[in-house]
């Protein structure tokens, strides 16, 4: 069994920056507990339970009025716990869920129903989908209306570059593909991140900074980065806290700060409420 992960950070407080109505959290998840919802085998990681109305305090004191609930590695292709616990928070909310291969039409319809809106394949942790599989559910996601959410490493998203471009739906790519700060922007995952993004199919998620920086918040490495990405599609970058932060080995990140961090990346008022209001609503339907 492995080992417990260190819980979240509990000082979520009200951020400095002015938090505009309909702000969304594009990726967060839940946790537990672990009696009614049980961990796959050969997980990475054991969290800690994260609750529904421990989420329900985090957003309420961040500002968030919309979520979007993530489903981790540690459920495998089990949703019931991102399906009835992202619910059970209140607030408007759509699902990323992981199905197996042979999921039928009626059941991937009452996920729909339910608030899903994509699949991902979560290619950095074991317990991913196929990466062979990837073209046969763009197909499926495209008939939908929903996408593919890809966590990489930065190896996989250059291997992967030329498939991804070319599959039938729209796509996300965790992380901004967990760029290495230290290798600058010519790094070759960065470049294939950039054509991607620029191609106007796919969408980068503003997510896990303090997995990724080599410094302290506001992660002032990243800055030249995420100002890149914006500046090259503003209309297909999404904001998530990636809370409760599990799997970190590091000092926990305060929540607020991975906010706050939109006034050092994007310090227009309107850019912010872009990425925290209207890109979200157009890429999951709110």
């Amino acid at each position: 069994m492995t080992d417990l992960c260190q819980g979240p950070n509990p000082d979520v407080h009200e951020p400095r920056l002015a938090v505009p109505a309909g702000a969304t959290d594009t990726h967060f998840h839940l946790f537990g507990p672990q009696a009614r919802y049980p961990y796959a085998a050969g997980r990475e990681y054991t969290p800690p339970d994260a609750t529904a109305q421990d989420a329900r305090r985090v957003f309420d004191a961040l500002g968030v009025q919309r979520c979007v609930i993530i489903q981790p590695s540690v459920y495998g292709t089990d949703n019931r716990c991102t399906l009835e616990q992202g619910a059970a928070i209140g607030l408007p909310m759509r699902a990323i869920v992981v199905t197996p291969r042979d999921v039928s039409d009626a059941e991937l319809d009452d996920m729909d129903e339910l608030g899903a809106r994509g699949v991902r394949f979560t290619l950095a942790h074991a317990g991913a989908l196929d990466p062979a599989d990837i073209e046969f559910y763009a197909d499926r996601m495209k008939e939908l209306g929903w996408h593919l959410q890809f966590m990489v490493k930065p190896h996989q998203l250059v291997e992967l570059e030329e498939r991804l471009a070319r599959l039938s739906c729209s796509i996300v790519i965790d992380h901004m593909t967990m760029v290495k700060p230290a290798e600058g922007l010519q790094q070759p995952a960065f470049q294939a991140l950039l054509r991607l993004l620029k191609a106007g199919h796919t969408w980068v998620k503003f997510t896990g900074a303090y997995r990724l920086s080599e410094q302290p918040p506001y992660y002032g490495d990243l800055a030249p980065f995420a100002r890149t990405l914006v500046t090259a599609r503003p209309d297909r970058i999404v904001w998530g806290s990636d809370w409760p932060h599990v799997a970190f080995k590091g000092q926990m990140p305060n929540t607020t700060d991975l906010l706050d961090l939109l006034g050092e990346w994007a310090s227009d008022a309107t850019l912010r409420k872009r990425i925290l209001v209207d890109n979200p609503a157009v890429l999951y339907g709110f």
